[in-house]
């Protein structure tokens, strides 16, 4: 298996099983890796892309690394995208409903199906709103995907906002 930008957190770990102790040596912040909800949920739609947002590394960087530990040469990898923009006017209205995704994990229940359950309970126009520790950026792009407008800023290096607005 050819390891790339785009392949899924589960197959790499499927195919390269000792990966899971050697990415979280790479980045503490990988350590949810050991979370049964998330290997199983997440980690099926999650690309190195975006473990490595996740973590606050660049992509490329995480995907060389993985690539060495595999006996693969480095790569270069282009475009790849900074998710950094100008907040929208939208996120200063109150959100409807608030998600603490590390709650969720703590208490191995998946982030993405609460905060897929929580959108549609919202009217049109109204914001969910997740509270992370990290980038949570395969929930980014699912919604992104299916449509929403949504918005996550880092607050600290602890702390990130992602603001889910209803269209």
């Amino acid at each position: 298996m050819e390891v790339l930008i785009t392949t899924k957190i589960y197959d790499l770990l499927k195919e390269y099983p000792h990966l899971e102790d050697e990415l979280i040596k790479i980045n503490p912040k990988f350590k949810k890796l050991k979370n049964p909800v998330l290997k199983r949920t997440v980690a099926r739609v999650a690309s190195i892309k975006q473990a490595a947002i996740v973590g606050g590394m660049e992509p490329q960087e995480l995907l060389n690394k993985i690539r060495a530990l595999v006996g693969q040469e480095a790569i270069s990898v282009d475009d790849i995208a900074n998710n950094s923009k100008e907040a929208p006017i939208w996120i200063a209205n109150e959100p409807k409903i608030i998600i603490d995704a590390n709650e969720l994990l703590d208490k191995e229940q998946n982030p993405l199906a609460a905060s897929n359950k929580a959108i549609k309970e919202l009217q049109n126009g109204e914001i969910l709103l997740i509270k992370s520790d990290f980038m949570p950026q395969p929930l980014i792009d699912e919604f992104i995907d299916k449509g929403y407008e949504v918005y996550s800023s880092k607050i600290d290096d602890e702390s990130f906002l992602t603001y889910i607005l209803k269209p």
